[in-house]
Formats: structure tokens, C-alpha cells, sequence
């Protein structure tokens, strides 16, 4: 079964924490701290593998958690870092923040490897606390936290062109002729079930790649019928073939069905109507001259060539006219810059290790001491080498820009009172 959404949980692996110990050697009574720092976090990867055509896989499995970085050890030994986990997606994936809908990143074009989520960096063990003052500290760093969300994967196929059209319009026939595709046909609505992509080879020009989408019907766009589930494939296409039946077989109004089209693609994305589009008025080796006069190519042409969209006519039994018709695409194509269209990132990762709403408290004790504390706190503690000129900046500004600094000072803090921020670090406060 065809398969190109899925809805996942992603997590990557928390930093080992930092470990409290004393050497303790014989002749060495008095051995200073000798704990060692905690492991890195795994990330978590999307790496493009080109075998793969569908987002079956993640029918089966739905989380995807990376391994945690090992606790320091004593003798200053370092933990071992988590194995980072690499999730495999197939080509044309766009991975999509569940909550907020923005696009995390398109592994499309050069993107064929991307760490969505980074591994918690390993806390610091007590060795790294010892100061002329402070010869034998009791604490050592807590492991960096791991990130965690929830993400939509939606397959979204890269083709140059787009083949649209209502059921048993004979798209699928047209694309088993100008193709090496060999898809499914019969002569009933939806036989195609999923997008065919199929290159078109083209004497003395540069070939291209089209998408047979799946027929459409109205009310698509609001999830009526098959054709909204591969609404999402169009959207990399630069150019859109209509195909119609010209001949009304099965007593259509082509003119009516173009139009319907374009209504379902602008209330889907109203760019897609930005794009150039051709029609090719299929089946004209099936008109007949009913004694009325008319021809419905030339009413088709009447009704769309004055908005600028080109008409062919087609049939694609037979062959008559689909050359003139994919030259014609192709002229439009070279108007056109040759990379894919890739979606461009919007959702800020960066963003998960400073979550504003995550919440933190500040409050004054009864001895006189003002408490900060939190999970953003925690966060910020976990990740910021206070020791460094750059991390104590980073420090005073997050005390500032978070607000904290004023509520200190809503509850009356004074030069030389005394701050208690998370579990171990302690100043006095001067303004």
C-alpha cells in the first residue's frame, strides 16, 4: 500500500551527568576530586535513501528515541556518548512540526542528510569544580536534557511536471506513452491508487520528469473522493498538464472539469494557480461529428487560450499530437530555473533549547536567600559553561531577557543579597 504521511515522536538521547568522586589511593589520604564528565546525547538524523518510494515503514513504528550519553566515571573517565539514531526517509520527505504546522526541513535537492534534533551535552563531573577555595566540591553538572517533539512526515514526489485531470481522463495512458512508467490501467475510476512518475525522453532536448497525479473530483480540496490525498504532490511540479476528455465519453463537460480543477488546486494552495499550465484535449481519435457543427477542441481553446493557456489536442491511443504537446512543455521548462523545488525551512530549532513558556520561579526564603528554579533554569544550566567569559555573559543576559531579574527586584533584592540559581550555583547580587 502506497503510504505518504506519517505522524512520528522523536527524541533525542539526554547527556550523561557529570560523576562526584574522590581519588582514593594508598599514601594519597587527602586526593582531590576525581569525577569525570557524562557522555554526549545521540541525535536524532534524516538521511535520504533513494531505495525508498513510500512512508510505509513508519506505519509499524512510531517513536524513535536515540540512546542517552553514560554517566561520568571515577578516575576523571568520561562517559560514552549515545549512538546517534538515523531514521531513513525517502526522497522528496518534508518533515513538519506536528504542532505549529512549519516546515523543520525538505530532504530534497542537496539535503540528503539533516540532525533535526541534537543530543543533551554531558555534564561536568566535580574535577572540573575544584578552585583554591573550593578543593574538594561535592557536585558535579546534571546531563543537558533531551529534546523531544512530535513531527508529520509527508512524501511529496519531485517531478518537473504535474498531470492532472478527473478519473479515466486517460492520464495514466498518456504517461505509459511518453514514459517508461508502466502503470496500472482499466477503463474504471481510480484505477490509480498512488502518484506514477515516469521521464520523457525527447529527440534533440532535455528530458523531464512528470507525476501522473490521481483523478481529482470536486470537493477534493475539502477531502472529498481519493484525489485530496495527493493534493500535496503537485506542489513541487513547476508545470501542470490539464487532461480532458475532449470527445465527453462518459458525458462530461471538459471546459466545466478544467475549471473545477483549478478551483480544488487554489482552494488547496492558491500558488499552484501561479504555476504555467497546458491543456491537452485527449481522445479527439473518438470525436465525432454529432451534425451540430461544433468542435469541442475549439470550444476549449475559446474558453482558455485569451487567459494565455496553450491548448493540444491529444489522443493518447494513438499518439496524435502528444509530441507537439511535450515540446510545448518543455519550452516552458527552459523558462524556468532547472533546481527542484525545495521548501524552505521555517520552524527554528534553536528554539527547543530556550522554550519561553517553559516555566521557572523565583521566590525568597526564609533565611534571606532569593530562590531561582525551573525546568528553563534547569535547561539553561545544563547547557551554559559558566566558567567562560562567553557562558557568564550568556548567564547574565538570559537572567535579563527572561524577566528574572525584575521580579529579583519586585521582591526587594539588595546589593549583597545572596541568589541561589537551580540546585548549586550561588552569588551574591550586585546591580
Amino acid at each position: 500500500m502506497f503510504s505518504d504521511r506519517a505522524r512520528i515522536f522523536i527524541k533525542s538521547g539526554k547527556g550523561g551527568d557529570g560523576h562526584v568522586s574522590f581519588r582514593r589511593e594508598l599514601y594519597v589520604p587527602d586526593g582531590g576530586p576525581d569525577g569525570g564528565n557524562g557522555g554526549r546525547g545521540g541525535d536524532i538524523i534524516f538521511e535520504v535513501d533513494k531505495g525508498l518510494n513510500t512512508l510505509g515503514d513508519f506505519r509499524h513504528n512510531s517513536k524513535y528515541i536515540a540512546r542517552s550519553g553514560e554517566e561520568g566515571g571515577k578516575r576523571r573517565c568520561t562517559g560514552k556518548d549515545g549512538e546517534n539514531l538515523i531514521i531513513k526517509v525517502p526522497e522528496g520527505t518534508v518533515i513538519y512540526d506536528d504542532e505549529s504546522g512549519k516546515v523543520i526541513a525538505d530532504m530534497s535537492g542537496e539535503n540528503m542528510r539533516e540532525t533535526i534534533l541534537k543530543g543533551g551535552r554531558g555534564g561536568k563531573g566535580n574535577m572540573n569544580y575544584a578552585t583554591a577555595t573550593m578543593q574538594a566540591p561535592q557536585y558535579a553538572q546534571p546531563g543537558q536534557d533531551a529534546q523531544e517533539l512530535w513531527v508529520r512526515l509527508e512524501l511529496k514526489v519531485i517531478a518537473d511536471v504535474g498531470l492532472v485531470g478527473f478519473p479515466n481522463v486517460g492520464k495514466s495512458t498518456l504517461l505509459s506513452r511518453v514514459t517508461n512508467a508502466r502503470p496500472k490501467i482499466a477503463n474504471y475510476h481510480f484505477t490509480t491508487l498512488n502518484p506514477n512518475l515516469g521521464v520523457v525522453d525527447l529527440d534533440g532536448g532535455k528530458g523531464f520528469v512528470i507525476a501522473d497525479i490521481p483523478g481529482l473530483i470536486e470537493g477534493a480540496s475539502d477531502g472529498i473522493g481519493l484525489g485530496h490525498e495527493f493534493l500535496r504532490h503537485i506542489e513541487r511540479t513547476k508545470v501542470i498538464i490539464h487532461i480532458v476528455d475532449a470527445a465527453s465519453t462518459e458525458g462530461r463537460d471538459p471546459i466545466a472539469d478544467i475549471k473545477a480543477i483549478n478551483a480544488e488546486l487554489e482552494a488547496y494552495n492558491p500558488d499552484l494557480l501561479k504555476r504555467p499550465q497546458v491543456i491537452a484535449a485527449n481522445k479527439i481519435d473518438v470525436i465525432y461529428d454529432d451534425g451540430t457543427g461544433k468542435n469541442p477542441v475549439e470550444e476549449i481553446k475559446a474558453a482558455f487560450e485569451p487567459e494565455g493557456i496553450k491548448v493540444y489536442p491529444i489522443s493518447a491511443v494513438t499518439g496524435s499530437g502528444v509530441k507537439e504537446l511535450l515540446y510545448a512543455v518543455r519550452g516552458l521548462l527552459d523558462t524556468m530555473d532547472d533546481e527542484p523545488v525545495v521548501f524552505e525551512r521555517e520552524f527554528d530549532m534553536e528554539a527547543l533549547l530556550d522554550n519561553p513558556n517553559e516555566a521557572f520561579s523565583v521566590e525568597k526564603d526564609e533565611t534571606g536567600t532569593y530562590l531561582v528554579y525551573g525546568p528553563r533554569v534547569d535547561r539553561m544550566l545544563g547547557y551554559t559553561n559558566l566558567e567562560s567569559e562567553k557562558g557568564f555573559s550568556f548567564f547574565q543576559r538570559f537572567l535579563r531577557q527572561t524577566g528574572i531579574l525584575d521580579e529579583l527586584k519586585a521582591l526587594g533584592i539588595e546589593e549583597g543579597d545572596t541568589v541561589r540559581v537551580g540546585e548549586y550555583l550561588e552569588f551574591d547580587y550586585y546591580d
